[in-house]
């Protein structure tokens, strides 16, 4: 079997000098084994509420429940033409992937779509910004998820140079009239961010690195990140600032569990439909430790 680095994309470097609450430490990716220090705080990172995940049986048979609820909703768009559209963000690592794929994993995939765009190409880099994602907004009766979504020109393309500074001003200053458009349209829209701590991404990116079932999810995107954590948390910070609106909040996860961050994201729409059959006992109360709306619920963590 090769070794996972020699199939990861982009240069590798080698150590870095990692920051955490004032303390430095080294973390190298090429190393195969975790540093103890980030074995230790991975899922407490952050300020995170829970020093233990939860308990796979107890995920297990709540997510089944949320699922049967999701399938009953699925019915109630079909038969009376409601949308519904869902933005998942984060940084690389988020667990934004497994998210979406909890969520649609049992409903219908004709009518529930997931949108996963890659870099634009000519044709689409000299059209409006937000074209290319309005061709994939719901029609009667669906359900989409957006992979990421426009907000890359909030986040990634500033970061890494991939726009303008006049570029990245701009959307801020047109996105909530956009967003305000896609609400007054009547669509269910739901911006998610899924947040996690400076020590679980740094794991599931050497996981990602030494996993060869997983490496190739491992970018010179990732590599890069690695060193961009402030430049990072400043892109997220004005993003909230500047486009969480009453009509289109961001809902922000604490998401170093992907249990509770999936169950989470799922009881929030299924609180948010007012479908027909809905189940309150069966989809629960919402987790207010690591589920809320807006910059202040972050707090100081990062």
């Amino acid at each position: 079997m090769k070794n996972p680095k020699e199939d990861a994309a982009g240069p590798v470097p080698g150590p870095q000098k990692i920051r955490i609450n004032g303390k430095e430490f080294e973390f190298d990716i090429e190393d195969p084994k975790l540093p103890d220090w980030i074995e230790d705080n991975k899922l407490t990172a952050g300020g995170y509420p829970y020093d233990k995940k939860m308990k796979s049986d107890e995920y297990d048979e709540t997510l089944e429940r949320l699922q049967i609820e999701l399938v009953k909703a699925q019915a109630w768009l079909q038969s009376t033409g409601k949308r519904v559209m869902s933005l998942f963000e984060g940084r690389d690592a988020a667990g934004k992937g497994g998210t979406i794929f909890a969520l649609r994993q049992y409903m219908n995939p004709r009518t529930a779509r997931n949108v996963a765009l890659t870099k634009p190409s000519p044709t689409e880099i000299g059209q409006w910004y937000f074209q290319r994602y309005v061709a994939h907004f719901p029609t009667s009766g669906e359900f989409v998820t957006f992979d990421r979504s426009w907000y890359n020109r909030a986040g990634v393309e500033p970061v890494m140079g991939f726009c303008t500074p006049e570029q990245h001003q701009k959307f801020l200053d047109e996105t909530p009239y956009f967003e305000r458009m896609i609400c007054n349209e009547g669509i269910h829209f739901f911006k998610f961010w899924l947040n996690i701590g400076r020590e679980t991404q740094l794991e599931r990116f050497h996981d990602r690195r030494w996993s060869p079932l997983k490496n190739w999810k491992f970018s010179p995107i990732d590599i890069a990140g690695i060193a961009k954590w402030d430049d990072y948390t400043k892109a997220r910070d004005l993003m909230f600032e500047r486009t969480h609106k009453e009509f289109a909040p961001w809902i922000i996860i604490q998401a170093n569990d992907k249990r509770r961050a999936r169950l989470a994201i799922i009881r929030r729409i299924l609180l948010s439909l007012p479908y027909d059959g809905r189940d309150l006992d069966a989809i629960g109360k919402e987790d207010k430790k690591i589920i809320g709306e807006g910059p202040s619920f972050l707090g100081r963590q990062a």
